[in-house]
């Protein structure tokens, strides 16, 4: 542990590339393999899961010590954070912190314990216990540590462990210690690293991931189910009466950006597998899909898009249609037949068992529509079945690509997918091959109501706003109507606005309601975002997809902000896109 927490803390004090590539590759290079397998799995933000909540901690530290809850509330005002707190509080409240051993040999140091062996061992140990047990076993760890030590633990127990290096950096040092190709370790790190459980051998199984991972380059095939990294695109930008893209556009590929989950859907070794972009393996969400994918030959693997898809339907279903399928790990048959899913492809990463990739993708799209015509029709259809193929869009000349464009609403799409036909598929995102052209954002001008404070380095700000509409047009002369709450909105203010918008709130605060801040309704913002769709959960019957804050409307006063019939009338056009996704109240 001691070994990570100085890696942690050189990390967070360099902001050079150059800099924090070096430190990792000298890390990586001496670390034990186990403990470094484990670094890898934090590094590249896979440790996600909570083992004690933030709430649970709190109640730890205040009942392992004379520090009055009050005082405690008030330097977590200040910090934001309760691991961080913590962090910091208690080596104050416990004097002869940093003289914890390791269960079984009083001679160790809890810090000198291995990282695997904390994260294999000590902290699932310690959460698998209950009320007094557990919180023994955690005060424990506690007095065993240094503050950043005891910082990172604590990171870890609650699942907010964040470290902010990018993953190309990650496989760049990986690259200089190993000799490796960049692109050959992020195949092998897809679907993640098998670190073990909770068991004395899982040092064992951790070191072995880790020289499977370094492997000289064609020495390890890997588990089956394994999917490639996934190629990404860039936002395009175009100037007026320039050409958007080098070339004519008939060397580049035209196909709506899909409103869905991205995915790759596997055959191999006759099972199926899907994985999501965010490699998670979503076989229980989707099991139609999985009996699909055993109409397609052995060693394929496709590149596309998971969307709901009503039968008969023109275009897929919205995103939050979606969502109702998303975590559930056996779907019931009503829920199959109310949010039906399909598999919109369109690229073919895997024929037979060879890599496709390096091919171009012109080449790569003839195989695969060859493939899906040819499958039984049942499973597959270019525009029918649980297994299609994503239209290619035509495009005869630049001039038509803003009119294409805004065709996308009204297909259930985002906008336009543009991919240069002699492109590779590459691994994450190369500025050149692919490009997304979304629709612009729809745009409100609301009023703020609420202010409550951030977190972390926003703590001691008030940054997350609650937006209203009014719910008819004000009147001169006559009682204001009433505003009804829209949106919550967490971005879009830079650093100046933001402490000037503070400094606002806490002048004009008319009530509080716990932490947060009812303001005097006079401030507008333009909120943009990326749709609407009904809802019965939220008081204005609306669901706001994306919510962001576009500008300050310093120049209109409230009385002038929209109204809920204006959001309606964008709910009801015939082109108003459906929400998905995040939405807010």
């Amino acid at each position: 542990m001691r070994r990570f927490t100085a890696l942690f803390g050189e990390l967070d004090a360099r902001s050079g590339t150059t800099a924090r590539v070096e430190t990792l590759a000298a890390y990586f290079a001496t670390a034990d393999p186990a403990d470094a397998a484990w670094a890898l799995h934090l590094l590249l933000g896979k440790q996600r899961r909570r083992l004690i909540t933030g709430r649970r901690l709190r109640q730890i530290a205040l009942e392992g010590s004379a520090l009055p809850e009050w005082l405690f509330d008030d330097c977590y005002a200040h910090v934001g954070d309760t691991a961080e707190t913590i962090a910091l509080l208690w080596q104050q409240l416990e004097p002869e912190a940093s003289h914890g051993t390791a269960d079984g040999d009083p001679e160790e140091s809890l810090l000198d314990q291995p990282l695997h062996r904390w994260l294999g061992e000590l902290l699932p140990a310690a959460a698998a216990l209950e009320g007094a047990e557990q919180a023994q076993a955690v005060r424990r760890l506690w007095r065993g540590l240094e503050p950043g030590a005891l910082l990172v633990a604590n990171k870890l127990l609650t699942g907010g462990f964040r470290l902010g290096v990018a993953q190309g950096l990650v496989l760049r040092a990986l690259s200089q210690v190993s000799g490796l190709e960049p692109a050959l370790l992020a195949h092998r790190l897809m679907g993640g690293l098998q670190l073990g459980g909770p068991q004395r051998d899982s040092a064992q199984s951790s070191a072995a991931a880790w020289n499977a991972l370094l492997a000289p380059a064609g020495g390890v095939d890997g588990p089956i189910s394994r999917p490639y990294p996934f190629c990404l695109a860039s936002p395009l930008e175009t100037e007026p009466g320039a050409p958007p893209l080098p070339g004519p556009a008939s060397d580049w590929l035209v196909e709506w950006k899909w409103d869905g989950i991205r995915g790759q859907l596997i055959r191999r070794g006759g099972e199926g597998f899907l994985w999501s972009r965010g490699e998670e393996l979503i076989n229980a969400a989707f099991p139609e899909l999985i009996a699909a994918a055993g109409a397609l030959p052995c060693g394929t693997v496709l590149d596309g898009e998971v969307l709901v898809w009503l039968e008969g339907a023109e275009r897929p279903a919205p995103f939050a249609q979606l969502q109702r399928r998303l975590g559930r790990r056996a779907p019931g048959r009503a829920l199959l037949a109310e949010a039906p899913a399909v598999f919109m492809a369109y690229d073919l990463l895997e024929r037979d068992g060879e890599d496709w990739r390096p091919r171009p993708l012109s080449q790569r799209r003839a195989a695969l529509d060859c493939l899906l015509h040819g499958a039984p029709a049942a499973a597959t259809a270019p525009e029918a079945g649980l297994l299609r193929l994503s239209p290619l869009l035509s495009l005869p000349a630049w001039d038509s690509l803003e009119s294409l464009r805004q065709q996308a609403r009204a297909a259930g799409a985002e906008g336009l997918m543009l991919k240069a036909a002699a492109s590779p598929y590459r691994v994450g995102r190369r500025r050149g091959d692919w490009w997304k052209h979304k629709l612009e954002p729809l745009r409100l001008d609301a009023v703020l109501v609420y202010a409550q404070a951030g977190s972390g380095r926003r703590a001691n700000l008030f940054t997350d706003y609650t937006f209203a509409l009014w719910s008819e047009p004000p009147r001169p002369g006559e009682p204001a109507p009433a505003l009804v709450t829209f949106a919550k909105a967490y971005s879009g203010l830079d650093d100046g606005a933001i402490a000037e918008l503070d400094r606002w709130i806490r002048s004009h605060t008319i009530d509080r309601f716990g932490p947060v801040r009812a303001v005097e309704p006079l401030q507008v913002f333009e909120l943009a975002f990326e749709g609407l769709q009904p809802s019965r959960r939220h008081r204005s019957g609306i669901a706001v997809r994306f919510p962001r804050i576009a500008r300050w409307r310093r120049d209109k006063p409230a009385q002038e902000a929209d109204t809920l019939a204006s959001a309606l009338a964008l709910l009801q056009s015939p082109e108003a896109p459906e929400a998905s996704g995040d939405v807010a109240p």
